[in-house]
């Protein structure tokens, strides 16, 4: 009743700490984050993939992305003097975070595309940069997608995070929440940023199925071993 009761009450939903714009404040950094990663993983990854090298660190990055934990991460980002505690640790933060499943993902779509596919289009006379761009990345596109659903979904959730170096987000609620011994307001917090992950999951599922051919459909969205997609 104490949720229901917080939920419902009009001052949780106006100014600038309640819930929209703490949400709002999350998404803005979510979606900053998966910029950098895309921008700094999937030019490296499509072309270590196209030039079937690289699958050593394609391996380690995801390994080193899984071992390393992002709070760790964000604390030494804070650390430093001109990155400072706030929001942009975070986003740094997210964006390396991100970085390892795009990568593994992106990197085993474009080898997994079968070599006797490539070999009838260079038959065909079809350059390598189009060979990538109408052979290797419509083919990988489920795996692509389904890497960027994933990091995108990591990020939302683990944004919350930021509250614990000064930043904003919906993780405001469950730090405040701490400070003041106050349950109903770190359900609250967990409950919201819950909520957005499912949605962020629901709405990046839906692009995955717009975005992938149809007769790719079927592929698994999870990624492959590397070592099976090299055999």
């Amino acid at each position: 009743m104490q949720l229901w009761a917080w939920f419902t009450d009009p001052a949780h939903w106006t100014g600038p700490n309640g819930i929209p714009a703490r949400t709002w404040e999350q998404v803005v950094m979510s979606l900053l984050a998966m910029g950098i990663a895309l921008v700094l993983a999937l030019p490296v990854a499509v072309l270590l993939g196209h030039r079937r090298r690289g699958v050593l660190l394609a391996t380690n990055v995801s390994n080193v992305g899984r071992a390393v934990p992002t709070l760790a991460v964000l604390i030494i980002l804070a650390s430093i003097p001109s990155i400072g505690v706030g929001d942009t640790a975070a986003v740094l933060a997210l964006a390396l975070f991100a970085i390892p499943p795009l990568v593994t993902n992106t990197f085993a779509g474009i080898t997994s595309v079968d070599r006797e596919v490539l070999d009838a289009a260079r038959g065909m006379g079809m350059t390598a940069g189009q060979l990538l761009a109408r052979v290797e990345l419509p083919l990988a596109a489920p795996l692509i997608v389904a890497g960027i659903r994933t990091a995108a979904v990591q990020v939302v959730a683990t944004a919350s995070l930021a509250a614990l170096v000064g930043g904003g987000g919906l993780g405001r609620y469950v730090v405040d929440g701490f400070a003041l011994q106050d349950t109903t307001v770190i359900l609250a917090g967990a409950i919201l940023t819950a909520g957005l992950a499912v949605l962020a999951e629901g709405l990046f599922a839906a692009l995955e199925r717009v975005t992938t051919p149809r007769g790719l459909r079927s592929r698994s969205a999870h990624v492959a071993p590397i070592a099976d997609v090299l055999t």
